[in-house]
């Protein structure tokens, strides 16, 4: 039988000053755990996506709550057979979210969260706005119906998009949503910022819209784009079909994946031709290198996942 992984999805904004401190408790009780991931630490709070054996994940988010301002942490599990991480990062950053300005803080005033089974009734309001917060190679894979694409690479660009598009419109109702609930929710602050007064974001983001709302009532198109090796997950939190081109870190459909540029591990449409044969050799190196890894159950440094926000 396939061994199973326990993956689980975190943040909260927080007042966190002694955030550094926490980087060498997290690692060591991390590795006495068999903690593998991605966990972003500053001075705003924690951001993390973590995958381990079960009881293990539950050892180190119960060392997590035992701080008061984490104690009611809420968090998303999900099980896969895919292997989701080759090792630990523990990041020290100025933002678990980068916005880039810092004088923006959900943890003091945010949007309105809207539950998954409420969201449907929203978005059908002419009123509303919808937007998508989240990247362009991640709506790549899929999006709600009529969001907008703020067509950002990096949620940097955000505040850009507000200032020469979203505040053109006539509308002053925005709803918005992200992968776990997080870029969202700093946006939403964003907009209240900047003299929005109705504000909403999808609570859980994505993920928990596919977990809790039944596929026939679901206004979701596509996959969801996830920061770990399983690439994307559909309705259900089922593993989805999507690959990750590691020649440009760009996520792969069906037809990307039947054209003669793709290459497993090395190239795709979208980089073939741009890729020259020291890279490519390196890129079938590496790839080598996982798939030996994997096979032997051992780990790997891994082939580079865009960064998790």
């Amino acid at each position: 039988m396939t061994e199973q992984h326990s993956i689980l999805t975190f943040y909260q904004f927080a007042d966190f000053p002694e955030f550094e401190d926490w980087k060498p408790k997290l690692a060591d009780f991390g590795e006495k755990n068999g903690i593998l991931g991605t966990i972003i630490l500053a001075s705003e709070g924690i951001n993390a996506t973590i995958s381990g054996p079960e009881k293990g994940v539950e050892r180190f988010m119960k060392e997590i709550r035992n701080d008061p301002r984490f104690s009611k942490m809420p968090s998303r599990e999900c099980l896969s057979e895919r292997t989701t991480f080759y090792r630990l990062r523990i990041n020290l950053r100025k933002e678990i979210v980068t916005l880039g300005d810092p004088s923006i803080s959900p943890a003091k005033v945010a949007g309105k969260y809207v539950e998954p089974e409420d969201w449907n009734d929203l978005l059908e309001d002419p009123d509303v706005i919808l937007v998508d917060t989240r990247n362009d190679y991640e709506v790549a894979l899929g999006t709600f119906d009529g969001a907008q694409d703020p067509n950002t690479q990096t949620f940097r660009q955000w505040p850009k998009f507000v200032e020469e598009n979203l505040k053109k419109q006539d509308k002053r109702k925005v709803a918005m949503f992200c992968t776990g609930g997080i870029r969202c929710e700093k946006a939403s602050s964003h907009l209240l910022e900047n003299g929005y007064d109705e504000v909403y974001h999808l609570k859980g983001g994505i993920l928990n819209y596919l977990e809790k709302v039944d596929p026939d009532q679901s206004k979701w198109k596509g996959e969801c784009f996830l920061f770990d090796h399983r690439v994307s997950v559909t309705h259900g939190l089922k593993d989805g079909e999507a690959k990750l081109c590691f020649g440009c870190r760009w996520p792969l459909q069906k037809d990307d994946l039947r054209s003669p540029q793709y290459e497993e591990g090395v190239s795709c449409p979208r980089c073939s031709s741009s890729l020259n044969e020291e890279k490519r050799e390196s890129l079938r190196e590496r790839h080598k290198q996982v798939r030996l890894a994997e096979k032997r159950k051992s780990s790997h440094i891994g082939q580079k996942m865009p960064d998790l926000v």
